[in-house]
């Protein structure tokens, strides 16, 4: 596909009045949250929303009610970029190294894993089927742009909104918005970036052409890491690393003098001519599924039944290929490559962990401008001594650095949510250094921080200066965008034409929740 700008974002807004069942106080009403069934969504809308605290399951995206819901849910993210492995995430990567060269399957008994259970996920899960979308891809069906009663509607803005509506050129036949060529899109990475390579400097020995002779010592590790690859390779789309990468994972997997070891030390690190396993890590795009997401799907499917009965104990007839596509598969994210962003492109993919032929693990993601978001993992119970939740978390920080040397702007691992009233859920804070989304403000705070005040609070402001507000915030609720019949216009003419009782609350609400920005993006629609 091509650049992001042939799409938009089309949602359904759900006020959070009902109560639902809570997955870690298992209060039968204390988990109330906001949601959106998404029709399709920009990578960048995405971005920004998981920024002011909402997450996806599936095609419905949500937003607990921090100061209401039982258990407030802090959007969590890890500076990928400065993440530095504690003692027990070498233990893991040591134990997989041990594993994959010796076949050693020594089983470290205790709860050093708890990253696989993504128990939130399973929660959200539950309300996506009660909230779902009934409308038909017809009422979606984008004919026009309402190009009346522009005057009367917006005296001081005029101008504004006439280059927001003039530059779109409407599709009958398909849910797409075409933006002229060269037309930038608000609030999505600009396509002038460029990066600049130099070239390299010539040597300075007695033949100034050539470059300064390696040390024997780079040589020797070049070496060890094209073995290594034959053993532990990561693909995309099922071709492996290109040169260039595998110089960049060498180069990643240097550690300075007297520092600490780097996960990529452990995770390229050299593996024996006779190592007992090969693991591979494929990369496939789940939305669109691509030619590879579709071949392995069943055996992907039969790993992730295994997993909800034998870890989360469901019953054989619920983990159903329906629930799974649509938990796992469907996402309303469209697939967006641009000439500064990673090679794979943006958008959801299953990391496959292959394991001597067969899938032994999946992790499911997002690639956006600005993050690696971790939406959930499953994985094949025979292999849980392997601890594969922390595992393929540490290798999702570093895909998270390996695509940053492509997109300088990709830099941080969000994690979902961290949940301190229950204490199961506080493992994702031991990924430093870290940062809470304060749920007023919607600034980052160092964790260190906010745990303090989490003590003594569930429900917490982080930022501390009393004068902030949020940036973000709703200004002007007439600028919201609609999309009516087909028709796409902003929420003062709609509102003038709606018949029946006013929505004003709801569309407020709505906006207010997902900042100032992504309304007059994304397309709000009603009925």
């Amino acid at each position: 596909m091509a650049a992001a700008e042939s799409s938009l974002s089309i949602v359904e807004y759900f006020r959070g009045e009902d109560g639902y069942r809570c997955g870690y106080c298992k209060n039968e009403t204390g988990n109330l949250s906001h949601g959106m069934w998404a029709h399709s969504m920009t990578v960048q809308d995405y971005q920004d929303l998981i920024d002011r605290g909402w997450r996806r399951s599936g095609k419905y995206v949500y937003k607990p009610i921090m100061n209401k819901t039982c258990c407030p849910q802090y959007t969590i993210r890890c500076q990928a970029l400065h993440f530095q492995t504690s003692k027990s995430h070498k233990k893991v990567l040591k134990k997989m190294l041990k594993f994959i060269s010796k076949g050693d399957v020594s089983k470290v008994m205790g709860g050093e894993e708890p990253m696989d259970s993504h128990i939130e996920d399973v929660v959200a899960c539950n309300y996506e089927y009660r909230n779902e979308s009934h409308v038909s891809q017809a009422e979606l069906k984008l004919l026009s742009v309402d190009h009346t009663e522009r005057a009367e509607t917006e005296d001081k803005d005029k101008e504004q909104m006439k280059e927001e509506v003039n530059v779109k050129k409407v599709e009958s036949s398909s849910l797409q918005i075409h933006v002229a060529k060269g037309t930038p899109v608000p609030g999505e990475p600009s396509h002038s970036t460029k990066i600049v390579h130099a070239l390299p400097k010539p040597g300075k020995g007695a033949d100034l052409n050539k470059p300064p002779c390696r040390k024997a010592k780079d040589i020797r590790k070049e070496r060890k890491l094209q073995k290594l690859l034959q053993n532990q390779m990561c693909t995309c789309e099922g071709s492996p690393l290109q040169a260039g990468d595998q110089v960049l994972l060498l180069q990643n997997s240097k550690s300075k003098p007297n520092q600490p070891k780097t996960v990529e030390d452990f995770i390229f690190a050299s593996l024996p001519d006779d190592a007992a396993h090969k693991l591979e890590v494929r990369l496939v795009r789940s939305s669109p599924p691509s030619s590879q997401f579709e071949a392995t799907f069943q055996e992907s499917y039969q790993v992730y039944k295994r997993y909800q009965m034998v870890i989360h104990k469901d019953p054989p007839d619920k983990p159903t290929i329906n629930q799974f596509t649509r938990f796992l598969c469907d996402s309303p994210l469209e697939a967006e490559n641009l000439p500064n962003g990673p090679d794979c492109g943006y958008g959801s993919f299953h990391q496959q962990y292959w394991l001597d032929g067969k899938i032994i693990a999946v992790g499911v993601i997002d690639i956006l401008p600005y993050c690696v978001s971790s939406v959930y993992l499953y994985y094949d119970p025979d292999y849980s001594f392997l601890s594969l939740g922390v595992y393929s978390a540490l290798r999702e920080i570093a895909f998270t650095r390996q695509l940053h040397e492509k997109a300088p702007d990709l830099c941080f691992y969000y994690m979902g949510f961290y949940i301190h009233s229950c204490p199961k859920m506080r493992y994702k804070g031991q990924y430093r250094p870290s940062d809470l989304l304060c749920p007023e403000t919607y600034v980052w705070i160092p964790i260190e921080q906010c745990l303090p005040l989490l003590e003594h609070s569930k429900y917490c402001r982080f930022n501390q200066d009393v004068k902030a507000v949020d940036d973000g915030r709703i200004k002007e609720l007439g600028r919201v965008r609609v999309l009516h019949k087909g028709t796409i216009m902003p929420y003062s003419v709609y509102k003038k034409r709606r018949k029946g009782p006013s929505d004003e609350a709801s569309v407020h609400q709505y906006a207010s929740l997902v900042g100032q920005t992504c309304s007059e993006r994304m397309l709000l629609f009603r009925s």
